[in-house]
Order: structure tokens, then sequence, then C-alpha cells
């Protein structure tokens, strides 16, 4: 603990400094430094799905700068300081654990996030909307998840989990009948419809969609790869290629190792 201190003081320090002798840290702004926020966010993402400890240690150093300049800029604007910022979410973690910090009693995780979610409605300035927390520029796929993790924290779901895959099915027949009509709008809504309920399946079983999709994203790659190399080691190219004949090295890669 001494040491996480001694060193968060030391990157204040730091900071300090660079907001006053560097021209780059001197010109950035909150606007500015958002898209690199994001990017930085995503390189940490990238780190937890390798499981790779040491670069997510890296990233999160990274995130950690963010977090301080977007504070020194608070500061400078006589709005906030990272006291303030450190200060606002202690009070709000003591605030919605009841359970650990209060004499609340709660059965399982379900039932910390239901309170958790109550709380988050009553708490002063919220404008009382259940999803009026979630960001609109968060990516669809992760946003569909955060709305529904939402609802049902205040109980609107499937009373089984098995419920849902009635609901996929039923959004595959809309699907097939309007691709059979050959609306481009309607056809657009039903893949939403679609997406939007195998996201709640992934979730009433445990799976985190964003991660799900990512996992097979990089096995695709790799077996396209895997793929295109074979190809050009016959001097051979995938446009000169039938697909019978890709397909046979796609089943190849199948088994081969990263794929």
């Amino acid at each position: 603990m001494e040491k996480a201190v001694r060193e968060f003081e030391r990157l204040l320090g730091i900071m300090d400094e660079l907001r006053e002798k560097c021209p780059w840290d001197r010109e950035q702004t909150l606007e500015s430094l958002r898209k690199l926020t994001i990017e930085e966010t995503y390189e940490l993402g990238d780190a937890i799905l390798k499981n790779d400890l040491q670069e997510i240690k890296k990233e999160l150093g990274d995130i950690m700068l963010h977090i301080v300049f977007y504070a020194k800029i608070g500061r400078e604007q006589n709005a906030f300081d990272m006291g303030d910022v450190l200060h606002a979410i202690n009070e709000k973690l003591i605030y919605r654990h009841p359970h650990v910090f209060g004499d609340v009693n709660v059965a399982d995780s379900r039932e910390v996030i239901e309170n958790w979610e109550d709380l988050k409605l009553k708490e002063k300035g919220r404008d009382k909307k259940v999803l009026s927390g979630v960001p609109v520029a968060m990516p669809a796929l992760v946003k569909a998840n955060r709305i529904q993790e939402k609802a049902s924290g205040v109980g609107f779901d499937w009373e089984y989990k098995e419920q849902v895959w009635d609901k996929v099915k039923e959004e595959i027949t809309e699907l097939s009948t309007e691709i059979e009509r050959m609306d481009p709008d309607k056809t657009e809504a039903e893949f939403g419809d679609l997406f939007f309920a195998m996201v709640n399946a992934a979730r009433l079983y445990g799976v985190d969609p964003e991660a799900a999709l990512e996992r097979t994203n990089i096995k695709f790659i790799n077996r396209f790869n895997y793929l295109e190399s074979q190809t050009m080691a016959k001097g051979k190219s995938l446009h000169d290629m039938s697909l019978a004949e890709m397909d046979v090295i796609w089943e190849e890669a199948k088994g081969h190792p990263g794929c």
C-alpha cells in the first residue's frame, strides 16, 4: 500500500511537470484526450483477451495516466481535482454496497445488482430513468448487453433463461420473412432484433458477447492467414483458387496450432 501511495503521488508530480513544461501535454484538452482514452481502453481490452498480465499492467498504467490528466485539467478549470474524483468514487462505492458497509442482507450477486440499480435511481440529480446511464456513443454490441443488464437489474427479464430461445427462433422466422419479401429496411431491422436476442441469450448463459465475438474474429483471422500463407507457398493467389480448393486448406487450418 505504501508503494502504491508513493508512486501515485509521484505520478501526480510528473503530470504537474508535463503540463507546465511539455508543449504537447500543455496543449491537451478534455476533448483531445477523449479519443486517445478510448484507444487505450481498447488496448487494455486486447491485453485482457490475450491474458497477457504484463501487457495488462502496462495498459492500466496508460489509463491511469489519462485519469490523472483529466483531473489535472479539471483542477486548472477550478471544477474538480484528483481528491474530488477519489472522494466521489469512495462515497459511491460505500453508498451502493449497503450489504458491506451497512446492515442490508443479500442472498446472492443478483440481489447485489438489483440493489445497485435501485440505489442509482435514488441518487440525487439523476433523472430516475433506468437506461439513462447507458452512453449513447457506446458500441452497439456492448450497449445491447448493458441495456439488458440494466433492465434485468430492475426485474425485467425472462423467468427462466431457456425461454430466450423461443425469442431467438421467433426473430429468425421474422428475418427470413423479410428477406423473402426483399425489403431492405425491414430486413435490417429484423437483423437488429435477432442480434439483440442473441446478446440476451449470451448474457443469460453467462457469456460476454463482445468477448465471444472477438474470439471468433481472432479464430477466423488466424485460419484465413493460414489459408493465404499456404496458397502463397504454392505460388498461387487466392483469386486463382476455387472455393473447393480454399475449403481444403481451410479444413487443414482447423487442426493447425493457433487456429
